[in-house]
């Protein structure tokens, strides 16, 4: 959870350099993806295997990871970094435990059902009138999207096909992002700004951070059902993002605050009960 909100932070820091193009968010994906399948590979003792079933799912997940990716860059040039952590983090719980209890029979506890309904109230606090409907597809694209990757990561390892191990289908998601990105970027190619150091920086940042902690995710379903894992994630995530976004000198309002105190008391319940 600790390195989801340093990549959180990462990506804000990008988009706040006036970053929020179509061709900038295409820059941050070479750049990151780049970072984090040198860092992965290194780990990985620079090995890479490869099933039929692991590659299908490995360019799925990156096209989802590429469209949140494209979402997120433009949709933080709007909101600042706690309130983008409440779209991206929400999604990222509940699209899972959806997925759990209709399709793998999770049970449906008293948790779940608060837990939902403290999320539906976070949400709605941070619905502002007047955004524009542009913004508000990108904050809904951040919430699916994310949601998405949780979900993909679990069909992945719940699968009963021959599959490689979660950090060779964590470098092939990060490889065919760079493919997508390379592909796009003939038609981007003008809007990109000239980088500056520090952006790549903070994308390297989000890419090795970003990277290594979806390698955790896979490796930490494979012991724990994803209704306990994405909630613990959620709620963690959202927390340091918040606290980071308070070192960075962002102060959330009080209605972003009370929206991440419910999300924050929605997961701690979902737990408990």
């Amino acid at each position: 959870m600790v390195l989801f909100g340093v990549a959180f932070l990462f990506n804000d820091r990008y988009s706040r350099q006036d970053r929020g193009g179509f061709g900038d968010a295409v820059l941050f994906l070479l750049i990151a993806n780049a970072a984090g399948v040198l860092i992965l590979l290194a780990m990985n003792g620079f090995r890479l295997s490869l099933t039929p079933f692991t590659l299908l799912m490995a360019g799925v997940t990156a096209l989802d990871f590429a469209l949140y990716t494209v979402c997120s860059v433009r949709a933080l040039t709007r909101i600042n970094l706690s309130l983008f952590s409440v779209f991206a983090m929400l999604g990222g719980m509940v699209l899972p435990l959806l997925v759990g209890l209709v399709f793998y029979r999770e049970p449906l506890t008293w948790g779940v059902v608060v837990c939902v309904a403290l999320v539906t109230a976070a949400l709605a606090l941070t619905a502002k009138p007047g955004g524009g409907r542009g913004g508000f597809w990108y904050y809904a694209g951040v919430f699916v999207f994310n949601g998405m990757s949780g979900v993909l990561t679990q069909l992945f390892t719940e699968a009963p096909y021959e599959k490689a191990g979660a950090a060779d289908f964590s470098i092939w998601i990060a490889l065919f992002i760079l493919l997508f990105a390379l592909l796009a970027l003939p038609f981007v190619w003008r809007g990109i700004k000239r980088p500056r150091p520090s952006t790549i920086l903070w994308s390297a940042g989000y890419g090795i951070a970003g990277r290594i902690g979806n390698y955790g995710l896979v490796l930490a379903l494979a012991v724990l059902p994803a209704s306990v894992q994405y909630p613990f994630v959620t709620g963690g995530t959202m927390a340091v993002s918040t606290l980071l976004g308070y070192a960075v000198g962002q102060r959330p309002s009080p209605r972003e605050l009370l929206a991440v105190f419910l999300s924050v008391l929605g997961v701690i319940l979902l737990v408990l009960l």
